[in-house]
């Protein structure tokens, strides 16, 4: 019976690999798998297992993590861009309702005509804004409002097939979407109840204070956007006269400069602390 004779380990690869041996070939040096340990291991405090961190959410789009800004600032497949001068349509009352728009600078007008003629201005759109929203949610086919620019604007035109297919893909753009609707839906509320119970004065106090954005996160902006006392009674319910004469009391009691462009003062909330 032969003997064998032991070798210890590393006898045959000083580094720890492991010799491989056959029949008329010189031992070959296969490198081992795991990694080389330190000969002499710490001693005293015991550390507690390694844990990896969590790894973040796979992006969707290729490489890059989706960015709702970015996805609204830019044209691509199913946006374009388009530019308005002030007057100019967005759409109009008729058209068919297959698109919807990001409003990237400037501010419009929202308006309903009547079967008679008669015209009402039911909204004001500015920046960072959604519009013609309803074609998501609503099977009627066509428009039931017109936009038009009251300045210079800057939208991002997006199909509705485009819109639906991010919401449902990006969770980033639809919580952006959803917080936009929630927003707009409280303001209808408040628009209802403005009209149902507080006065024509008042009503318009709250209307130049929304315009300057105040109650908002960003600092107010106290000179309104140029906007006529004809649009400021179709919002409020009332006549131009009662517009002109209570726009005149304000800048007596110093809660507005009006001299073509209006400067909202935030005095003007003492108009909601009177009885």
């Amino acid at each position: 019976m032969s003997k064998c004779k032991y070798q210890p380990f590393g006898g045959a690869n000083e580094r720890g690999g492991i010799a491989s041996r056959s029949q008329g070939l010189s031992a070959k040096v296969i490198a081992p798998s795991d990694p080389i340990r330190t000969k002499k291991p710490s001693r005293g405090k015991v550390t507690s297992p390694s844990r990896h961190p969590a790894l973040d959410a796979k992006p969707k789009n290729g490489d890059v993590a989706f960015d709702p800004e970015a996805f609204l600032a830019r044209a691509g497949l199913g946006k374009r861009a388009v530019n308005l001068k002030k007057a100019e349509v967005a759409y109009a009352q008729g058209d068919p309702a297959d698109t919807i728009f990001y409003v990237q600078a400037g501010r419009l007008q929202v308006t309903v005509t009547s079967a008679n003629g008669k015209e009402a201005t039911i909204a004001l759109v500015g920046a960072k804004e959604f519009l013609g929203e309803n074609c998501l949610a609503s099977a009627h086919p066509l428009r039931l409002e017109t936009a038009s620019a009251m300045t210079e604007c800057t939208l991002l035109r997006i199909s509705k097939g485009e819109m639906v297919r991010v919401l449902h893909q990006e969770p980033q753009l639809a919580e952006m979407f959803m917080s936009f609707l929630l927003t707009r839906n409280a303001r209808i509320q408040a628009d209802l109840v403005d009209q149902l119970f507080n006065s024509s004065e008042k009503r318009l106090a709250r209307i130049l204070l929304l315009l300057a954005q105040f109650g908002k996160e960003s600092k107010p902006e106290t000179v309104v956007p140029k906007i006529s006392q004809e649009i400021l009674a179709e919002m409020i319910g009332t006549t131009r006269s009662r517009v002109s004469f209570f726009m005149n009391r304000f800048r007596k009691l110093g809660f507005i400069e009006y001299n073509g462009e209006i400067r909202v003062h935030n005095t003007l909330l003492n108009i909601f602390l009177q009885e």
